[in-house]
């Protein structure tokens, strides 16, 4: 019966404490960027180009994960009465490194691609 009361209680205060969080540490950024003669104001974030290409690849590999542990769960593993909940997980995180693998390659090579063409 405790517990009734303490859940709305503990998620108001980790609500309180994120939003605290957020905005402290966004103050002492700017105020980091002041005492450097910096104008906060006038910063913007850098966009990072191949961000699309990162996410798009990580999730065609967590789906690509998530299905081929279903085949194997529904085909290999059929005979067994137990959940197989481990292919999933491990499948999943497997290919979605790979995917993120995959992008890496792709950046690196399009980076070195560049900075050969500018030397010619």
């Amino acid at each position: 019966m405790e517990a009734e009361f303490l859940i709305p209680i503990s998620i108001s205060l980790g609500l309180f404490a994120m939003i605290f969080g957020i905005y402290y540490i966004r103050n002492r950024e700017r105020m980091a960027m002041i005492e450097r003669g910096m104008d906060p104001r006038s910063y913007k974030a850098q966009p990072a180009p191949y961000q699309n290409l990162k996410w798009g690849l990580l999730l065609i590999g967590a789906g690509l994960g998530l299905f081929l542990a279903y085949l194997l769960d529904r085909t290999v593993f059929a005979n067994t009465e137990n959940n197989n909940e481990a292919i999933y997980f491990g499948l999943i995180a497997i290919f979605g490194g790979l995917g993120l693998v995959l992008s890496y390659r792709i950046e690196k090579k399009e980076l070195y691609d560049n900075d050969h063409k500018k030397d010619n």
